[in-house]
């Protein structure tokens, strides 16, 4: 009887070398010097300060923020189309763009990678995504995991989970409790779709309408993978340029990351009590693709509201006479914006006005 290897059994360790060969290099390129190299070893190893005392931060009371979430059903779309460079920058944007929430600077990321057989290529395109969004935030990729689970995903699947750890001073933490009313929402534009409601997406696209990857959309002038694929924005350098020009908190009262849930949930987390929001409906363009799926899948003005983010990403509630100042330095980063709405007094709910 011959022995049985674990190759047999669906992992090639030989392979696996060769994919965690290809990684570091795509690591090395996002270090800081806050970085201490540990090539080899089985954590990493992050400065919470600079040594270097011109650039030192000096923090008082330093506060860690951590993030983690995943890429969710986007995925299916991206292995679908054999286009895996993109969904690593979903990755590092689903987590980072919550860290920047509270105002916090992401430090580092790492990233978990789950896949069905060992595939050097696929895991180094994966991790090229990865790579260039924490280049795109300005944290470090400081390390991550490759798992290799034949028995639970069938052959050409991967799964990715990320977890990005970020700081702020105690003093600048931006927890929304300062929303007040007179307060202006200010809406950043989304990408597109980011890497919410894909489920939906994938039964309307592909079920329903019967379309296919390479298939043209007309009104959008790209084809479906080019349209469900565009990665998510990633909005923490220019917000960390607004949050280093208003130091204060009289300026930037709450921000909040438009994800699952849409405009009204994500906004309605961060409120304080007795603080209403009323979002003008027609005050932002909507992007013509959310139109497209609407009418393509027969779904209701409330229903896509709720899933989607109708082209805000991110959302901004900020003292009334700063909004100006605000958006010109988000199309300084190259950023759309839109005063969406004000706060008032009221039962504690986003509302359209």
């Amino acid at each position: 009887m011959s022995s049985t290897t674990y190759k047999d059994a669906g992992v090639d360790l030989a392979l696996y070398e060769d994919a965690m060969a290809r990684l570091p290099r795509l690591m090395h390129r996002t270090f800081s010097p806050r970085v201490m190299r540990l090539d080899g070893g089985f954590a990493g190893l992050f400065r919470l300060d600079f040594a270097n005392r011109l650039f030192a931060r000096n923090y008082q009371e330093p506060v860690l923020v951590s993030c983690t979430d995943g890429v969710g059903t986007k995925l299916k779309v991206a292995q679908l189309a054999g286009i895996h460079h993109t969904v690593g920058i979903d990755l590092v944007a689903m987590s980072v763009n919550d860290a920047i929430c509270c105002g916090a600077e992401p430090l580092f990321f790492l990233d978990y990678v789950a896949m069905s057989h060992d595939d050097p290529p696929t895991l180094e395109k994966i991790v090229e995504g990865v790579s260039n969004g924490c280049i795109d935030a300005d944290c470090a990729l400081l390390g991550g995991e490759t798992a290799i689970m034949p028995d639970i995903y069938t052959r050409g699947e991967y799964d990715l989970a990320g977890f990005c750890v970020g700081v702020v001073e105690r003093k600048h933490l931006i927890d929304g409790t300062a929303i007040k009313p007179g307060d202006q929402v200010i809406g950043v534009a989304s990408s597109g779709l980011h890497s919410n409601g894909y489920s939906l997406v994938r039964k309307i696209v592909f079920e329903r309408a019967k379309l296919g990857l390479a298939d043209t959309i007309p009104e959008l002038g790209t084809s479906v993978s080019e349209a469900l694929l565009r990665p998510t924005t990633i909005y923490a350098r220019p917000l960390r340029k607004i949050l280093a020009h208003y130091k204060v908190k009289s300026v930037v009262h709450g921000i909040a990351h438009i994800t699952g849930g849409g405009l009204h949930e994500n906004l309605e987390r961060i409120l304080p009590d007795r603080t209403r929001v009323l979002i003008d409906q027609g005050s932002w363009p909507v992007p013509p693709l959310f139109g497209w799926l609407q009418r393509l899948g027969n779904v209701s003005d409330p229903e896509m509201h709720h899933v989607f983010n109708m082209g805000i990403g991110l959302v901004l509630v900020v003292n009334s006479f700063f909004v100006p100042s605000i958006r010109r330095m988000l199309l300084d980063s190259g950023l759309e914006s839109w005063t969406v709405g004000e706060v008032v007094e009221g039962a504690r709910e986003v509302v359209w006005k």
